[in-house]
């Protein structure tokens, strides 16, 4: 059970194992100490970690994190797949420079449905939240009651319910001075805060539009119902293809494209939009599977500025992953991760580049040896509920407001959900039937 490998402009995937070495090699321990990012740091203090989630994207948020501090250590690790750990145990040991700091030993690799619960219960000072969206905010609510540090890959939920849940636990994090980041790893990425840094302080006039895109080829598909292997659960096969279920994935505008909605939130200074109408429909064939493979929403502010948000999983000669905003005295682009102003003021970055996947991590361990609190996770809770918002529009086919989405009561998660157990797959969406709720 795990989160998508990281992403690429061109809408590819790298592969993990080239990702770690990369990674390591681009940020192993003794560069990150030359950079002075350790001047809070107490000698060999440890960091115990534990890692829920042993995908993709989880091994590469381990292998940031044991990157970001030479203090910590992988301590436990839980996914519903043995296979997942064992498999990305191997690939972290791989990489030399954070290997020896790979200690999990078998009695803290937990396997469950409730594999959670169980690497909460070690003493572990931080957890990596990278499951598959429909579970995290359970997963926050529960690392925040045992009183963890978090990092909790993006989205914060697949619908109003989840986010709901996860918004009142970063709150209680806030109280409890427990340090909280987030998986929206643009904010993080250097060249985007002197970007929107820029904008803000007015370099193409007011923001009047953003045209976001997310046009890439599909992610993972349904496998015909045919391959499904006899005895498997319907919570297992599932949780197997979670992508390709609202319950679990939340769609590909919710589970991919919230990057750029959160960069269209970022360029409004994160002041949600009123309204949102939309479009979309699956089509390609997708077996059982119940998620559309093309959204495109447009979202309006109380100003009348406008953001129109394309998304599509289709295979196509043509991709492209960009932001285009327009102000009342120029506009601005984000072509693939490379930003530009153009206008009286054109801007093109020139500063330090570092990975952004990395310099998140960074900053939070950081925070953690400083003592600090650093908690994004109610700018975490609004940009998801933004993005369902044009869900609901999509689906729905109706016109969906900013305070209808507040006061949403929608709940996709299954109840009583065993690793057993039946699980029926709900319709496909038709707008114009699909309820609000």
């Amino acid at each position: 059970m795990s989160d998508h490998d990281e992403i690429d402009p061109s809408g590819k995937m790298a592969t993990r194992r080239d990702f770690l070495k990369a990674s390591a090699a681009a940020t192993g321990t003794a560069a990150l100490l030359a950079t002075g990012n350790y001047a809070h740091a107490q000698g060999s203090d440890q960091i115990r970690i534990g890692l829920i989630g042993c995908g993709g994207r989880g091994t590469g948020a381990a292998a940031q994190a044991l990157n970001a501090d030479p203090g910590v250590v992988l301590t436990a690790m839980g996914d519903v797949f043995k296979q997942q750990i064992d498999a990305h145990i191997n690939a972290l040991k791989d990489v030399p420079e954070i290997a020896k700091r790979v200690s999990v030993a078998a009695e803290k690799q937990f396997v469950g449905l409730d594999a959670y619960k169980r690497v909460l219960e070690t003493n572990v000072d931080v957890v990596l939240l990278t499951t598959p969206p429909g579970f995290r905010p359970r997963h926050i609510k529960a690392a925040v009651e045992a009183g963890k540090h978090i990092f909790a890959e993006k989205p914060m939920a697949t619908d109003a319910a989840g986010v709901k849940i996860g918004l009142a636990a970063v709150r209680l994090a806030k109280e409890k001075k427990l340090n909280f980041a987030n998986g929206f790893c643009f904010r993080k990425n250097l060249t985007h805060r002197e970007f929107f840094k820029k904008l803000h302080e007015g370099a193409i006039g007011q923001v009047r539009h953003v045209q976001a895109t997310y046009l890439t080829g599909p992610v993972k598909s349904m496998p015909p119902a045919a391959s499904r292997p006899a005895g498997m659960s319907d919570v297992e096969w599932q949780i197997k293809n979670w992508y390709n279920f609202v319950w679990s994935c939340g769609d590909g505008l919710i589970e991919q494209a919230c990057h750029s909605i959160d960069k269209m939130m970022w360029a409004y200074n994160d002041v949600p939009p009123i309204k949102a109408v939309g479009t979309g429909a699956r089509a390609l064939p997708n077996n059982e599977g119940n998620i559309f493979d093309h959204i495109d929403v447009f979202y309006e502010w109380a100003d009348g500025s406008r953001g129109t948000m394309a998304q599509r999983q289709i295979p196509s000669p043509y991709n492209d992953n960009s932001d285009y905003i327009a102000g009342t005295r120029g506009f601005a682009t984000i072509r693939g991760w490379e930003p530009e102003i153009h206008g009286d003021q054109s801007w093109k970055y020139t500063g330090r580049r570092k990975d952004m996947y990395q310099v998140e991590h960074d900053e939070f361990f950081a925070s953690i040896r400083r003592g600090a609190v650093m908690n994004d996770g109610e700018q975490m809770a609004q940009s998801t509920l933004v993005g369902l918002m044009g869900r609901m529009a999509a689906y729905t086919g109706q016109e969906i407001t900013w305070e209808m989405m507040q006061k949403s009561e929608e709940n996709l998660f299954p109840e009583n959900l065993t690793w057993d157990g039946k699980l029926a797959i709900a319709p496909m969406a038709v707008p114009g039937k699909y309820p609000f709720s």
